[in-house]
């Protein structure tokens, strides 16, 4: 089977190398800002680039041209900010049936379509409203007391988020938004804890869902500054059973059908229930994939890229689970090439190499160990190494 995999970022190496291991040919399509990164080549058929992947006629004249010596039997998008690009590569050579067409992607990018569709499945979502219309923005100022959060509709994370106290801040927002207004949405901040659950889904059924709980908010880390942290919550623990239900009733409902998801949920200090915040169709990031294989054998990227090429078949199998705990612990550091060697805790799984960075991947049998690591580790980031840069309103590969 050939497969072509869009990526504008490094990652998903993992995905390149189980194709290739099941004997397929993985196609790897980047830009060229990506292309001298460490891709996985030795798992690629071959590697393509263009320019980006805003010029969508430009990226379909490329693939088109692929298609003249090669027939792609599956399209996949890597990243986060691909999901589109993948579902209209898949539009213009009639692959729908193959994965999400054009209006199903928007339902994992667009978080003005994600509160809508919540909405109507049921789901508790964070009241909401569009910027499209004055009277409508003015009647929710009215009628939802504040603070309230002004968002972009398509950036990831807590990217481009602003925080607003009253009327006058919102409007003043707006105004400065000028035409992008219509590509953003205010709703309801709910203070409260964040978790994410990542998940695998077959033929419209999860099958693999492990729930984490960040340490800080996203929107506090980000802009805020300090040290970013999540674990596995514990599985005995009730809410891990609610936020299972809640994370199947948003992705049956979505529609996702096959693939990899990390969505989000707070929990809310006020009434203690749970709120959908976003969902995606792609593997969560800041090495999310690392944490939740050493705490349960199942690598996320591995086995999305296995259920990708068993769609329409009854043939994928999840491996066996362990029943471990993992956590992650990230933040920007001051120095270029932080020295990590007086981090000696055998529960050390994996240490990030990326520039101006430091961050850890720890598993241990109980969750006590990994909330003893994590604690110690982030006050010991934060004293020696750590770093804040004002939040960004894009992410920048």
């Amino acid at each position: 089977m050939n497969v072509l995999c869009l990526a504008s970022y490094f990652k998903g190496n993992r995905f390149l190398e189980r194709l290739k291991a099941d004997g397929h040919a993985a196609y790897l399509l980047t830009v060229e800002g990506a292309l001298g990164e460490p891709w996985a080549r030795h798992a690629c058929a071959d590697v393509f680039a263009v320019k980006d992947f805003h010029d969508r006629r430009g990226l379909l004249n490329a693939v088109a041209y692929l298609t003249r010596g090669l027939k792609f039997d599956r399209v996949v998008a890597l990243d986060d900010f691909d999901v589109e690009v993948g579902a209209c590569v898949r539009e213009h050579f009639r692959m729908t049936h193959l994965g999400l067409g054009d209006s199903p992607a928007r339902l994992f990018r667009d978080k003005l379509a994600m509160r809508v569709k919540a909405r109507d499945l049921g789901v508790t979502i964070p009241e909401f409203c569009p910027l499209f219309h004055d009277r409508e923005v003015t009647e929710f100022l009215a009628r939802v007391p504040g603070p309230w959060l002004v968002k972009p509709r398509s950036e990831a994370s807590a990217a481009g988020i602003r925080k607003v106290h009253t009327p006058d801040e919102v409007w003043q927002r707006v105004h400065e938004l000028g035409d992008d207004r219509s590509f953003h949405l205010i709703e309801q901040m709910v203070p409260g804890d964040l978790y994410h659950v990542d998940s695998l889904s077959e033929n419209g059924r999860v099958i693999f869902a492990e729930v984490n709980g960040y340490w800080r908010p996203l929107l506090d880390v980000y802009h805020g500054g300090g040290v970013y942290a999540t674990r596995t919550v514990p599985r005995d623990r009730p809410e891990v059973a609610a936020l299972r239900a809640a994370n199947e009733q948003v992705l049956t409902g979505f529609g996702l059908g096959w693939g990899a998801s990390h969505t989000e949920f707070m929990r809310a200090h006020a009434d203690g229930k749970f709120y959908f915040i976003e969902t995606s169709a792609r593997v969560g990031g800041a090495h999310t994939a690392d944490m939740v294989e050493h705490a349960t054998g199942v690598n996320l990227w591995s086995e999305w890229a296995a259920l990708e090429v068993a769609r329409g078949t009854d043939t994928y199998r999840l491996p066996p689970l362990k029943q471990r705990f993992g956590g992650v612990v990230m933040s920007l550091s001051r120095y270029e090439t932080p020295d990590t060697s007086g981090f000696t805790d055998p529960e050390i799984v994996h240490r990030a190499d990326v520039k101006h960075h430091i961050g850890f991947v720890v598993a241990a049998d109980t969750p006590g160990r990994v909330e003893e690591l994590l604690t110690s580790y982030i006050a010991r980031i934060a004293r020696d190494f750590g770093a804040v840069l004002p939040g960004a309103d894009k992410v920048s590969h």
